[in-house]
């Protein structure tokens, strides 16, 4: 994967896995740049969602990363964008195939539902998998509507 400056974004359950992936990120010297939110204090995921992904879009950051409670809202938030594509992974094996087969350029977390640990083992694959391309290029050129 060709890595810019990762782009991040979480609600307030993603928060504290948030803050664990930038030091994760510092150990490995990757750049990053942090779309929100900033607390944990109650907020919508949509709303830092929608600023990761037009991060990504202007090419301000590539890949991203985000987290929310249990992933799902602010996957569904970052999808809504014709140019993501979000995965969310809970075990380094989806984070491999997400990378792999789908070209994912945002990798999304449940932060309520797996520890450091295994974000850390999730993120060592999403950022260290190429996308296959060949037949898998073809389906996602059908992606947008």
């Amino acid at each position: 994967m060709d890595i810019k400056t990762i782009g991040l974004a979480s609600d307030h359950a993603g928060y504290a896995l948030k803050q664990f992936v930038k030091q994760y990120l510092d150990e490995k010297g990757l750049a990053y740049k942090d779309y929100g939110t900033y607390s944990e204090e109650s907020c919508d995921y949509s709303d830092y969602g929608h600023a990761l992904a037009r991060g990504i879009e202007q090419g301000e950051v590539y890949p991203g990363i985000a987290i929310c409670g249990s992933g799902e809202g602010i996957s569904m938030t970052l999808n809504k964008h014709q140019g993501i594509r979000a995965g969310l992974s809970w075990m380094p094996e989806i984070a491999h195939l997400i990378r792999q087969h789908n070209d994912a350029n945002v990798l999304v977390m449940p932060g309520r539902f797996i520890d450091e640990a295994m974000a850390r083992r999730i993120m060592d694959e999403f950022l260290n998998t190429d996308f296959e391309g060949g037949r898998h290029q073809r389906r996602i050129d059908k992606m947008p509507v």
